[in-house]
């Protein structure tokens, strides 16, 4: 085929292109292209409105009734909503949800201690010691529970045997009011270590190595380094993971339901807002009720993303 062939420019001022092997020549299509990119996203589309938006606006309706013990259900207006203002259960709720998510939001500094410490230069292993961090997010959360639920037993547990050898008596950490909820809190930190560790250590292998050499030079301390230049760079990978955990807290419900149980007496007094929903929509059969709670369990995280946005400004830094 000839060079001019390829680069041929027609009359109107448009390029020809070769249409194949037969020498014709086809013009470029700059305004519609049918309905073949449609097709494409065409399941995308379909998989966002019927796993997503069609049970959300289901929510939504079915907020408003109240279900019978047998199925159906009857138009009650903002019945539930008024509910939700007087009950304290979802008071106590909301409270153990905030309390998972503040105990949760711990795991951030220790990730940045262990990303700094795997990415120090000429550390060994590096690989396998982000394989080991990274396993329990990888693991089954049922498995999770059944493991620290015995290492958490009050009378045979590996913890309360380790604290009575330095002369400590441990509580029975699933079975008391207060404790219960922190206890889960510290396996939710151990579960999500690992994540937050490799994007963390993603960030700090991100920042110029010319930067450190230069503030050595000028004699700053490796403390001085580290607030000056390792946590300024670091904020945008900060402010991320802490989106990921605070929202990750307010869905928590595996670890609470494997490691408490339904049959345990501090169960009601350490559920979150996602336990309270099992509970009503399932066990109390109270759908209507169920799905107001689930719509401020909606109303929450996006309030508290939105306000972590906001707040971002003053406090993050982008290089």
């Amino acid at each position: 085929m000839a060079l001019s062939q390829i680069n041929r420019t027609s009359s109107r001022g448009r390029t020809a292109f070769p249409s194949g092997p037969g020498g014709g020549l086809r013009r470029g299509r700059s305004k519609n292209d049918g309905v073949a990119p449609w097709l494409f996203i065409l399941p995308t589309f379909l998989g966002i409105g019927i796993f997503f938006l069609w049970p959300m606006a289901q929510s939504v309706y079915f907020s408003f009734t109240e279900w019978g013990a047998f199925g159906g259900n009857t138009w009650t207006g903002l019945e539930n909503y008024r509910r939700l203002v007087s009950d304290a259960d979802v008071l106590g709720a909301l409270m153990n949800t905030v309390v998972y998510a503040g105990v949760s939001l711990l795991s951030i500094p220790v990730a940045i201690y262990l990303a700094g410490l795997i990415n120090r230069p000429g550390l060994r292993f590096k690989g396998l010691f982000r394989t080991l961090y990274f396993l329990p997010v990888i693991t089954m959360p049922a498995a999770v529970s059944i493991v620290w639920r015995i290492m958490y037993n009050g009378d045979f547990g590996i913890i309360n045997y380790l604290l009575s050898t330095v002369g400590i008596q441990g509580p029975y950490w699933l079975a008391t009011p207060g404790v219960a909820i922190i206890a889960v809190a510290l396996v939710g930190i151990w579960t999500s270590l690992g994540m937050n560790m490799i994007i963390l250590g993603a960030g700090l292998q991100g920042i110029p190595t010319e930067i450190y050499e230069a503030a050595e030079l000028d004699g700053a301390s490796p403390w001085r380094q580290f607030r000056a230049i390792t946590v300024p760079l670091l904020t945008p990978s900060i402010f991320f993971v802490t989106v990921m955990t605070v929202i990750g807290s307010f869905k928590v419900f595996d670890l609470l339901f494997v490691m408490l149980g339904a049959g345990n007496p501090v169960t009601q007094a350490s559920q979150t807002l996602v336990y309270l929903f099992y509970d009503k929509a399932f066990i109390a059969n109270d759908k209507g009720y169920a799905a107001a709670i689930g719509l401020l369990l909606l109303v929450l995280i996006a309030l508290v993303t939105f306000l972590q946005f906001r707040l971002q400004k003053k406090w993050v830094t982008y290089a």
